[in-house]
Parts: structure tokens; C-alpha cells; sequence
């Protein structure tokens, strides 16, 4: 942490924002207390902090700002009430996160980056290249945005880490705001609520297990042969098949956890009997659960969707071999919203 100019305090983690505290001369409880007001009370101003002496958030206010604050540029709804953000950040630049309802509680799904380096074929923000990572506070702040926009009947419950951009190349980043998240002091959530996604950054997988951090971790194949996923995703040139289930077989689960594949069909490309069989064949010896994730459609895409008989087949081969194993309809299609469809456009739908 640097001290050279105006620190932002919401990329802060909580000690490194207790030194910052011991820094100014104040004592550890006001960390706590700044912590309550940013990620409790949802405060955007210094002024709000009214449990906090005048001087103390003078000197603070001199020292530090409450940036990045996002501002919401669009929000549509699709007719399954799953909500699409387009999030406006004080640069310019524009990325996304959707609020997907399920039963009784909301799951936020989070972007990483401006945009994908990873140019997997079927997922519409690898058309728009890298553009920049995404500070802790621009992570954090799509949670305490969207929180302003929940009804009081409405709760946030989960996070996944599934939208823009690969989070394990924005590692530390995306390990602080973890860090703030899992905090009892900040947002408290629960391991078991958090899930992160990668198309399999072997290193970034070595790394998140060596932490202490607690969440799900859910790995993008798209493949189960090293020929095929080569041309669907081109991270496996660099990290094949094998590296890959080697750095999966070593990943600590705690007790009762298993990994996440998402595996996303598309026809006639991956969806076989023998891509089945194959991808059955390459999990053997992990302790995974199966999401088969039917092809969302984007506009000039090369691919389809495969017929639900064609869908149950790959799924009744795989539940035939043991697998746990369950057809994850993607919600918010409509909106552009669903997996792999996000690029950071408006549509001009502006809705609540």
C-alpha cells in the first residue's frame, strides 16, 4: 500500500486499511468503524459518518477518498427478473454485472476486467479484446451498487466471480476483495456463497490453493480432448488438458466441497456421445459436480444451441458414469445477460 497521494479506501483490505488508521495516528476501532459505514451502512461521503469525531474525518478526508464510485449507465430487466448493470466507471470505461434471481435469495455475478484476453470462441466478451483490470474497489463496488438497488424484501446471498474478464490473471485484485467480502467486519459472507470461474489459469489455480481463502472454485472445459479445446479456447495451448487436471487433483476442497465444471454445449461441436465419454473418461479421480451449460446465442456468433434430446443424451451418458451432473439454463438470455453474452454495450432497454 502506498502512501503517495489520496488513498481509496475500498481498495483497502481490512489491515491494510487498520495500518492506513495507524498511519493517520488513529487508533484500530476506527477501521472498524469506516469499514461499518462503506460496506454496512453503504456511505459514499465522509459527511455520513456521523459516529466518527469531526477531526477525525477531516483527517481523513485529506489523506483518503470513498472512489471508485460506479454509477449504474443501464439497467435492463428480462421477463425472468434477472437484472443487467452496466456499470460506468470514473474513467470511462463500461462493464457489466447481472443480478439473477433464484428462489428466495439473488446471486450477483461479478466482472473482473474491462473486457477478455482469453478469446474463447463462444463467448462474446473475448470479441472485445483486453482492455484493463479492475481495482478491488471496482469489484467491490458492483456489490455495494447493486445492493442500493434491492427492494428491502430483496437479498443478496451470493457472489460469483463469472462475468468480464478471467480473474485469475487480476489475482490480486480479486484475492483482496475476497478477503473484504469474507470479512466479519465488512461484508461477512460465507465461503460456501462465493464461487470464481476460470477458463484454467494453472499458476492462479496453484495460488488461490495455497491461500487461506474460502469459496467455490468452478473451471470453464468447454473440451475434453486437448484438439478440440484448442480451437474452442486457447488457453489450453498454453495450459493443456493434463496440466490442468493435474493442478484440479491437487486443489484442497474442504470436507463435503467439489469442484465446479461448467462444460458449455454446443451442436455438433462438443455435444457427441464421444465427447461424453471423453469428458466422463478426464474427470475420472476428481471430486467435481457437472453444470452443462446449453450455448447462449449472440448476434453473428458460429454456433447453436443443440436440441434438448441432444442435451439429455450428453447428460443421461454422463449421469449413466457416476457423475453428478445438471442442465444449467442460463437466465437473462433475453437481455444479453446470460453466459457468455456480456460485451459492455448499451441496448437503450432502461429498466428497474
Amino acid at each position: 500500500m502506498s502512501l503517495m497521494g489520496k488513498i481509496r479506501l475500498l481498495d483497502l483490505s481490512p489491515p491494510e486499511l487498520a495500518k492506513f488508521m495507524g498511519f493517520l495516528g488513529e487508533r484500530p476501532f476506527r477501521a472498524k468503524q469506516i469499514a461499518a459505514w462503506l460496506f454496512r451502512k453503504g456511505a459514499t461521503s465522509f459527511s455520513e459518518m456521523t459516529d466518527i469525531s469531526q477531526r477525525a474525518r477531516d483527517l481523513i478526508k485529506e489523506r483518503a477518498d470513498i472512489a471508485p464510485l460506479l454509477s449504474p449507465l443501464e439497467i435492463v430487466k428480462a421477463p425472468d427478473l434477472t437484472r443487467k448493470i452496466l456499470w460506468l466507471a470514473p474513467d470511462g470505461q463500461k462493464f457489466e454485472s447481472v443480478l439473477i434471481p433464484q428462489n428466495d435469495h439473488l446471486t450477483l455475478c461479478l466482472s473482473t476486467q474491462v473486457g477478455c484476453q482469453m478469446g474463447c470462441q463462444f463467448c462474446r466478451t473475448g470479441e472485445m479484446g483486453y482492455v484493463r483490470d479492475l481495482s478491488p474497489g471496482e469489484i467491490l463496488g458492483q456489490i455495494l451498487g447493486v445492493k442500493k438497488l434491492l427492494t428491502a424484501k430483496e437479498r443478496l446471498t451470493n457472489l460469483v466471480f463469472m462475468g468480464m474478464g478471467e480473474p485469475l490473471l487480476n489475482l490480486e485484485p480479486v484475492t483482496k476483495s475476497l478477503a473484504i467480502i469474507s470479512s466479519p467486519d465488512y461484508l461477512a459472507l460465507a465461503g460456501k456463497r462465493i464461487s470464481i470461474s476460470t477458463v484454467g489459469i494453472v499458476p492462479g489455480i496453484e495460488a488461490l490453493g495455497q491461500s487461506s481463502l474460502d469459496f467455490g472454485l468452478t473451471v470453464s472445459l468447454g473440451a475434453p480432448t486437448d484438439e478440440l479445446r484448442d480451437q474452442l479456447m486457447p488457453i489450453n495451448r498454453k495450459y493443456p488438458l493434463a496440466a490442468l487436471k493435474k493442478a484440479l487433483a491437487a486443489y484442497p476442497l474442504k470436507r463435503g466441497r467439489r469442484l465446479t465444471i461448467a462444460y458449455i454445449l454446443l451442436k455438433g461441436i462438443n455435444d457427441g456421445p464421444s465427447e461424453a465419454l471423453a469428458l466422463s473418461r478426464y474427470l475420472a479421480g476428481l471430486k467435481t459436480k457437472i453444470n452443462l451449460i446449453p450455448f447462449n446465442p449472440w448476434p453473428n456468433s458460429p454456433f447453436e444451441r443443440p436440441s434438448e434430446e441432444t442435451i439429455q443424451k450428453f447428460w443421461r451418458t454422463l449421469y449413466d458414469k457416476g457423475h453428478t451432473v445438471i442442465v444449467r439454463w442460463s437466465k437473462g438470455e433475453e437481455i444479453a445477460g446470460a453466459c457468455g453474452q456480456l460485451a459492455g454495450q448499451t441496448s437503450g432497454q432502461i429498466g428497474g
